[in-house]
């Protein structure tokens, strides 16, 4: 899988926000990605060292509607968790670009 594609958005959340301070950087991925893929983009476009990824299945989110009808509230998603390794932080807004 494409570098590019493996990242979706950060995600950025006061739960999200407060976990930085331990060098933990949440994002959302494609799908298909795995930890590994994770790891390589974020050294890539970041230029950070990454120690660990754990993954998180998103399911999507039903709610019933009248007769039995269903109305989705939210897709499939996997959140990421990254772990930087010490005194590596992260800028959002900064993206290492290939030249």
């Amino acid at each position: 899988m494409d570098i590019t594609n493996v990242l979706k958005s950060p995600v950025v959340t006061e739960k999200s926000t407060k976990s930085q301070e331990k060098r933990k950087y949440t994002f959302l991925i494609d799908l298909k990605a795995n930890k590994i893929e994770v790891k390589d983009a974020i050294e890539k476009m970041y230029g950070a060292k990454v120690d660990s990824v754990n993954i998180i299945p998103v399911a999507s989110k039903v709610r019933l509607v009248g007769r039995g009808r269903e109305i989705t509230k939210r897709h499939n998603a996997k959140k990421a968790i990254v772990t930087l390794r010490p005194k590596q932080t992260l800028d959002f807004n900064k993206v290492k670009t290939s030249k």
